[in-house]
C-alpha cells in the first residue's frame, strides 16, 4: 500500500467504528461496551485532537489525543492517547504522517509539550515513538492495582 493515496484528516464520531475495528484488529482482542462509550465520551470532547488517516474512504489508521491544563504542574500539554495503523497499511509511512500532522495541529495551539506512555517491554512502539523524535520525559509512571470485583 502506498502511503501517498492516504489522507490525513481530523476525526468526527462516524469514524469511531472502523477506528475500534482496527484497535480489535491489532489487540486481537474485542472491545467492551464500558471502552466503546469511553472512546465516544473522549472523541467528542472538546480537548480532544483526534485525526485519520483514510485511503479513499476507509479508515486506515488514527491517532487520539487531548490538550490538558494544569495537568502534572504543566500549563498546557498534548498527551498522545492511542494510535493504531490497521497491519496491512503498516510500514508505510501512515503513522509518522499521522504524528506530522498531529505535531502541526498542536503547534496552532502554541503547546510545545506532548507526552505519552508506552509499556516498556513495547519495542516496536518504543522504537517507533524514538523516530517520531519522542524521548524518556522526566515523569515516571507509577502503577497500584486495586482488588476490585466488577
Amino acid at each position: 500500500m502506498a502511503a501517498k493515496s492516504i489522507k490525513i484528516r481530523k476525526m468526527d464520531i462516524n469514524d469511531l467504528d472502523p477506528v475500534l475495528h482496527i484497535q480489535e484488529i491489532i489487540t486481537k482482542t474485542k472491545i467492551s461496551p464500558k471502552k466503546i462509550v469511553y472512546w465516544r465520551e473522549h472523541v467528542l470532547k472538546d480537548s480532544s485532537l483526534n485525526l485519520v488517516a483514510v485511503d479513499g474512504d476507509q479508515v486506515v489508521g488514527f491517532i487520539i489525543s487531548e490538550i490538558t491544563t494544569n495537568s502534572f504542574g504543566l500549563d498546557q500539554s498534548g498527551w498522545i492517547k492511542i494510535i493504531g495503523v490497521h497491519p496491512k497499511y503498516m510500514g508505510t509511512g501512515i503513522g509518522q504522517s499521522l504524528f506530522t500532522q498531529l505535531f502541526q495541529q498542536f503547534k496552532k495551539k502554541k503547546i510545545n509539550e506532548i507526552y505519552t506512555a508506552a509499556r516498556w517491554d513495547s519495542v516496536d512502539l518504543l522504537s517507533f515513538f524514538k523516530s517520531v523524535g519522542f524521548n524518556r520525559s522526566n515523569f515516571i509512571n507509577l502503577y497500584k492495582k486495586l482488588n476490585v470485583k466488577e
